[in-house]
């Protein structure tokens, strides 16, 4: 028996707010005249916009302010697949704490559009909290009600249960890990659980409405404990024979003697006879499997005793450095200092590794971090760049306001523009943040104070203060486009009226955007100067949000060109491209170039920034106007003689942008594929855009291992061509060579394990452990060749109808 399930939390020692997300709808909705119990057959009828209302209640009363999701009105599934992070904490709750759940649609007058409610308690009968997706039946046109009991409970009465949800309840466990994964077997059993939900939605029966909740989890049980309780007060006597579960407050702590036996074999009276010992050969092999774990992997009490009793032998090894650091008993003050001494005398690390000594598991270790730091600033400004948006968010473990790590970061900035610029709008990001803003102002301060001290020439012929207020013109413009977007989003009327009131303004009342008084320096590309707008190259697109495409003209005479988004979160869009960006230069170095577009994206606040617009066209619209790829590329790039009637070269750059982008979207996990956001240029290359699903979260179910889909294919002249036979060995070519940095990456992702990116914040552990199982590090070069040649193959052929009995739902992913 695993000692895991010994082990848990008290509810009143974790200090987190409560956190769970709003995923989706199921079921139809009910007909807008009929009485409570009808519903209608079909909600493609309705043009619903719903929200969700969440209220916690502690004891039947209501708990701080109610929290609503943003409206949802693309159609049925309605998925939100929203973060609710509530002002009360988990160490706040009560053994009868419920989560009061009501979905109203605002398209209707009547009663307040109320769809229904339902009621949930977060602690079980076991008093343990309730983890992961919960399916809460809702009570039709009843506001969900927070009384305990609740007249509007979610969960359905056990004799109410059919076989769907019995199974559900078994995936849920699944997810958690609680079952144990076999990959043959949860193939078969995926697949006939796939054929049970088609059976269940066919009833016409089935007339409930669900609503689906997924609860924070944690790596143990949580166990309900008031703040202060005893755990050894006696407990009233139970006049039944009802099982009482009593928690032994010492289980899951290490045993006080196996404690003193690790203490005593590590004792530092033994440190002369350890600087001589040298492991042996099965020793040796061992040490040498450790180095290889992933950062992710924490280390076996044996694996640390392990290298703490070769440590003196390691030092010539820099791979060895961070394992042993990680095995190091810092509560301990002697083997600390002599561990920071042997750090000291250690061969110095990769620039890469010295990021894992900076997340938060050296939180506490500043000289650790410290030498993280040192080791940094061996790196050239093009790598640095590469890792800033890690490194600012690496300030929020950082224990002093004014770290070494912020003082780094602004003393770089002060020699590179870019830098600058970049760092100026990513602290500024996170002064949003309530719980950091303090540390991030700090090193804003620090950055403002320093740059305006600057003489002329250090940074280009301009003096600091002429940089500074440069930069803070880019804050000016970014509020400036803010309030036109309002001002168009009020403008009633189709988009062409909109593109009339923008012109408009640019030429009339904000006619200073049109020329600028001095250049600013564009804040996707600071090495740009922009002087001005062009108000009749400028327009809007036709989207819920109504983003702006502007044209700016440049000093050099020419013009670049950018979409400003006001609504939407771009932090994750920036993290991915982020990452795009660095695997490109990661396979360039390896002398493959792949001909991806990492276009830049700026994040300028927490709902709005900046994109990159690249000329192109979504696979989508190319199909209605040209009917194939192929016909496409011959309008840009006929050749008689070349393959399709296309250049050999743009077929190659075709071919080559379809394998990185299919290799990078299947390591990073993204979702949300259709042919809208597949954007193809007349060169050739073929680019991804809009990552509101990745580390595997995807809104359309059964989604394909790979996002190959069948046009590309056939530009490619179909699975049996030579040019496909390519594009394989291009992805596996890409695929071994980005697993060979698979540390850095992971290494990136942990540093963001306490940002406010959605699909990291809702799990960082669960989601970093699914990129890192994406790199099938268990597998050596040859067998990952393989492997990912099997996973094209299983994406593929389920795109053709002569395999349509190979998991026929992928086909219907793209439709």
């Amino acid at each position: 028996m695993s000692g895991n399930e010994f082990r848990f939390f008290l509810s009143c020692d974790i200090n987190l707010p409560v956190t769970f997300r709003i995923e989706r709808l199921e079921g139809n909705l009910p007909a807008a005249t009929a009485s409570d119990t009808e519903f209608d057959s079909s909600i493609e009828n309705r043009s619903a916009e719903l929200y969700v209302e969440c209220i916690l209640f502690i004891d039947g009363a209501p708990f701080g302010l109610p929290m609503r999701t943003s409206l949802e009105s693309a159609g049925r599934p309605y998925c939100w697949n929203e973060m609710i992070t509530l002002s009360a904490k988990y160490r706040d709750l009560t053994a009868h704490a419920q989560l009061a759940l009501t979905v109203r649609d605002v398209s209707c007058g009547k009663d307040d559009g109320l769809i229904g409610g339902a009621t949930i308690l977060l602690f079980n009968r076991k008093k343990q909290l309730k983890m992961g997706k919960q399916t809460l039946r809702l009570w039709p046109r009843k506001e969900a009600d927070g009384s305990y009991p609740s007249t509007t409970p979610g969960k359905v009465p056990r004799h109410e249960r059919g076989e769907l949800e019995r199974l559900e309840k078994l995936f849920n466990k699944y997810e958690r890990g609680q079952i144990q994964q076999i990959d043959w077997l949860d193939h078969l059993t995926f697949k006939a659980l796939d054929k049970i939900k088609e059976r269940e939605s066919s009833r016409s029966g089935d007339s409930h409405i669900s609503l689906i909740v997924d609860f924070c989890s944690f790596e143990h049980r949580v166990v309900f404990q008031e703040s202060g309780a005893n755990f050894f007060s006696p407990s009233p006597i139970s006049s039944t024979n009802e099982l009482v579960t009593v928690w032994d407050p010492e289980v899951g702590r290490i045993n006080p003697s196996e404690h003193k036996q690790l203490k005593l074999a590590r004792s530092l009276t033994r440190g002369i006879i350890d600087r001589d010992l040298k492991p042996s050969s099965n020793e040796r092999k061992l040490i040498q499997r450790i180095l290889k774990y992933p950062p992710t992997r924490t280390l076996s009490g044996d694996e640390r005793q392990l290298l703490w009793k070769f440590r003196f032998s390691l030092m010539s090894e820099k791979k060895a450095l961070t394992k042993f650091l990680r095995c190091v008993e810092w509560s301990d003050v002697q083997e600390a200092k002599q561990a920071l001494d042997l750090m000291g005398r250690w061969e110095t690390i990769d620039v890469t590794d010295a990021l894992e000594l900076l997340s938060p598991v050296f939180e506490s270790e500043e000289q650790v971090r410290a030498y993280a730091v040192s080791v940094l600033e061996r790196a050239d400004d093009e790598e640095l760049q590469c890792y800033l948006l890690q490194l600012v968010q690496a300030l929020r473990f950082e224990r002093s306001d004014k770290s070494r790590l912020s003082h780094f970061l602004v003393q770089r900035s002060l020699c590179n523009i870019e830098l600058a610029s970049f760092l100026r709008w990513y602290v500024t990001v996170e002064l949003q943040d309530p719980a950091y803003a303090k540390r991030f102002y700090c090193t804003y301060e620090i950055l403002e104070e320093n740059m305006l001290k600057l003489p002329a020439g250090v940074n280009g012929e301009e003096d600091g203060f002429t940089l500074w207020q440069n930069l803070m013109r880019q804050t000016e413009l970014t509020a400036q486009l803010c309030s036109i977007m309002r001002d168009v989003r009020n403008v009633r009327g189709g988009t062409q009226k909109k593109i009339e009131k923008l012109r408009q303004l640019l030429s009339g009342l904000l006619s200073e955007l049109t020329y600028f008084e001095e250049p600013i320096r564009s804040p996707l590309a600071p090495d740009v100067l922009i002087t001005g707008i062009v108000p009749s190259e400028s327009s809007i697109f036709k989207s819920a949000l109504h983003p702006l495409r502007l044209t700016f003209r440049t000093a050099n005479g020419g013009s670049c060109k950018v979409i400003f988004k006001k609504g939407d979160d771009l932090r994750q869009d920036q993290l991915v491209i982020q990452m795009v960006s660095l695997m490109d230069r990661l396979l360039k170095l390896e002398n493959l170039d792949l001909h991806l577009t990492p276009y830049r994206v700026l994040a300028t606040g927490q709902e709005e920034g900046m994109l990159e617009f690249i000329p192109s066209s979504s696979l989508a619209l190319i199909l209605s106007e040209h009917r194939s790829i192929v016909n496409y590329l011959q309008k840009f790039h006929p050749d008689e003689d070349g393959p399709f009637g296309i250049t050999a070269t743009c077929l190659e750059t075709f071919i080559k942008s379809c394998a990185g982008y299919s290799v990078i979207t299947y390591i990073l996990g993204i979702g949300d594929r259709h042919l809208d956001n597949l954007l193809l240029r007349d060169d050739g290359r073929l680019f991804h855009v809009d990552f509101g699903f990745i580390l595997g979260r995807d809104p359309k179910p059964f989604p394909p291992p790979m996002k190959l889909c069948k046009e590309m294919v056939e530009a490619m002249g179909g699975a049996e061509s030579q040019y496909y036979t390519r594009f394989k060995s291009y992805c596996c070519e890409a695929y071994n060579i980005l697993r060979k940095s698979s540390n850095l990456i992971l290494n990136l992702f942990h540093l963001m394990a306490g940002s406010n990116i959605p699909d990291i914040a809702s799990d960082p552990e669960k989601g970093i452990l699914k990129l890192q199982e994406k790199f099938r590090l268990d597998l050596d070069d040859e067998d990952s060749v393989h492997f990912f040649q099997d996973l094209i193959n299983d994406s593929v052929s389920a795109l053709f109808p002569q395999m349509v009995e190979t998991i026929h739902r992928w086909a219907q992913y793209w439709r």
